[in-house]
């Protein structure tokens, strides 16, 4: 048997991009709790931060111990191990749609906190059922109907947001975007081989100080409360079960499930990728290790979810190992574990790192265009405007926040005035994500005539409106709410059941006529 390598050359290239990936991650993520969630800096780097290196560790240990357990299998010393880390649209979806709704109507970030640690938990499970049921899951979805909810997100709640951040702060922040762009739309070598993110990250910040020094520019320096010292996890099990059981998590669900289904079906991918490029895991345990690590996540303060990253043959091609895993898990969970991420805040200003926020925004919606058969485009376009809906929603809240001028009142005078229509804007926008799998699901089938699959869809959105999941909301002087509960929105149950009728019918006729056609999914 031969001994393993455990670090070899190409392992300095696989960690350069799988770290850089991470901490630039974590450092959004620092971002979106202060900005949007309201949690204070103790609370970011004392909770979140060390749950999330535990559950990062953890799973790049397992999956290099996989990797080892592969060349010990197969006699080979060319095994990469699977690239893991933060999962990103995740994020985005938990803290958009989950953890900033709860904080804006609560204002408490620990609310806003147990929210997010449900969120984790709860993908976490379905994640780990997932391994069990994911092939199927991926036969019976559209994947036009996982990708669209991803688009819509990416198109709104992140393009649109930081490009606005970046037009704001114009000269610190629009050359570093352009050359993220360059870098990962041309993917040209930069000198010395130094990754494009990494060269845009450090012209921004030197562009941010130089323009500071002279005053110039609008940049000042962000001040963190955390400080170098020793930040060990703190167990949350007691307290996120009493939320569980006190809460109305239910609603919730609207963004877990189809953020879930998505990670599920990625996962495979992604480990069917690496079996192309010649590392054939096995799957079940790797599927399994990508829930539990969001479950660990969740368990010690942690509230986004960790997955298996999309690009094993990239890191194969760099001639990547098992190191770069472990290596990359280790320096993550130092710089967490005692404080040294409050540095690099305080040096690298966010404003340089928008640029690879505007590419992960736009590279995700042009994904769900180019990664689906081309008649499939309607049903993407369709995907997406429950998302434009609930961005417009968050406007109008923003707006009336800003205005100091209730929701209720401006709901009200809408409501009279027309000039938009509100009760279908915030209609839409309830559980936007799942409305936009089923949008699309729907549209998928419709176009290839398989209007038996429409109509189980349609089922599907009838199930999740007679609970209040989709559809359903109330709402007072001060904020807008879902309506969980039977019969919430009866309208859309009673049309998403005749729908269903009519869709199984219309596959009848053609049936009987012989104009059914035999398409590839």
């Amino acid at each position: 048997m031969k001994k393993t390598k455990w670090f070899v050359k190409g392992d300095w290239d696989g960690l350069v991009g799988l770290f850089i990936d991470n901490l630039l991650q974590i450092m959004v993520l620092v971002y979106l709790l202060k900005t949007f969630c309201g949690f204070p800096d103790h609370a970011i780097f004392t909770r979140v931060l060390p749950g999330l290196s535990f559950s990062v560790l953890a799973g790049n240990l397992f999956y290099a111990w996989q990797a080892k357990k592969l060349m010990e299998k197969t006699g080979r010393d060319d095994v990469t191990a699977l690239p893991y880390g933060i999962n990103t649209p995740t994020v985005f979806a938990f803290v958009f749609f989950i953890m900033m709704p709860v904080y804006a109507e609560t204002k408490n970030w620990e609310m806003a906190w147990y929210a997010g640690l449900f969120a984790c938990f709860a993908s976490g499970v379905l994640e780990f059922l997932g391994s069990f049921v994911g092939d199927f899951i991926r036969k019976a979805t559209p994947r036009v109907a996982l990708l669209a909810p991803l688009a819509g997100i990416a198109i709104t709640f992140i393009s649109m947001d930081f490009i606005f951040q970046i037009f704001s702060a114009p000269l610190i922040a629009i050359i570093p975007a352009i050359l993220i762009l360059i870098a990962y739309g041309a993917r040209i070598k930069f000198p010395f081989s130094i990754p494009g993110g990494l060269l845009a990250v450090l012209i921004g910040t030197a562009l941010a100080w130089g323009l500071y020094y002279f005053k110039f520019g609008g940049f000042t320096p962000q001040l963190y409360s955390g400080e170098l010292g020793v930040y060990m996890p703190e167990v949350t099990i007691v307290g996120l079960f009493n939320y569980i059981a006190e809460s109305n998590w239910q609603s919730f669900m609207a963004v877990i499930i189809p953020m879930a289904i998505f990670n599920i079906v990625g996962s495979f991918q992604n480990l069917e990728s690496a079996a192309v490029a010649g590392d054939e895991y096995d799957t079940k345990p790797a599927m399994m290790m990508n829930g539990i690590g969001s479950i660990i996540a969740s368990f010690l303060g942690s509230t986004f979810p960790t997955t298996i990253y999309i690009g094993h043959p990239a890191w194969k091609k760099m001639g990547a190992g098992i190191g770069y895993s472990i290596a990359n898990g280790i320096i993550i969970s130092l710089l967490c574990l005692f404080g040294g991420i409050t540095i690099l805040l305080y040096i690298v200003p966010i404003q340089a790192t928008l640029g690879i926020l505007l590419w992960i925004g736009i590279l995700m919606c042009a994904l769900c265009f180019q990664e689906i058969k081309k008649t499939h485009m309607l049903a993407a376009a369709f995907g997406l405007i429950p998302c434009l809906a609930a961005w417009a929603l968050l406007i109008i809240q923003n707006t009336a926040v800003a205005g100091d001028v209730s929701i209720g009142t401006i709901i009200d005078k809408l409501k009279i005035t027309k000039t938009i229509s509100i009760h279908g804007l915030i209609s839409l926008s309830q559980g936007a994500l799942l409305v936009s799998m089923i949008f699309a699901a729907v549209m998928a089938y419709i176009v290839d005539k398989k209007f038996k699959g429409a109509s189980l869809w349609f089922l599907v959105a009838a199930v999740f409106s007679t609970t209040g999941i989709i559809h359903a909301y109330s709402y007072n002087q001060f904020a807008i709410n879902n309506s969980l509960g039977l019969f919430k929105a009866p309208q859309f149950t009673i049309v998403y059941l005749a729908l269903a009728v009519i869709m199984l019918l219309l596959h009848l006729w053609l049936k009987k006529t012989n104009q059914l056609e035999t398409t590839d999914e």
